[in-house]
């Protein structure tokens, strides 16, 4: 599946779920992924078939409850906006009332800070314990990380 140029230029790759690339926002301000469904030509959700629409839902609440224990954030922002990417997407947002732009949206709120190798290797290394611990296979929910190129 080809990535879309700002996907490509915002963010790091992390690894696959069934339908999802599971994305890392390159912006140390916030934990914030994305979940790329892995099909061409979607702009909406509806788009989505509804076996797909189903696997993005369970995806999404399976890296959200991931996102809960693992960041601990005051809330979790869910979105898919696709006003400067098309491509879906799927925003999954740690917030907490003392970041940058709380309770503000984060979208033009403050500057990207990218992360440093270190950082990335910790998050990763975070949602890897999680995933291993947490890998339900009934709900048709598995992930492959990608190859560290960071």
């Amino acid at each position: 599946m080809t990535l879309h140029p700002q996907l490509k230029k915002d963010c790091i790759p992390l690894g696959e779920f069934n339908l999802c690339t599971l994305l890392l926002l390159n912006d140390s301000n916030y934990p914030w992924f994305i979940l790329l469904p892995n099909r061409e030509n979607i702009s909406e959700m509806h788009h989505l078939s509804a076996d797909d629409q189903q696997q993005l839902m369970s995806e999404s609440m399976y890296f959200s409850r991931c996102l809960e224990q693992v960041f601990q954030p005051d809330k979790i922002n869910i979105a898919a906006l696709g006003n400067v990417v098309p491509q879906l997407h799927v925003h999954h947002i740690a917030r907490y009332t003392a970041d940058a732009s709380w309770p503000a949206p984060v979208w033009g709120a403050v500057s990207a800070v990218p992360y440093t190798k270190e950082a990335i290797v910790t998050i990763n290394d975070q949602l890897s314990d999680w995933f291993k611990c947490n890998l339900d296979l009934d709900q048709d929910i598995s992930f492959l990380w990608f190859e560290k190129t960071w």
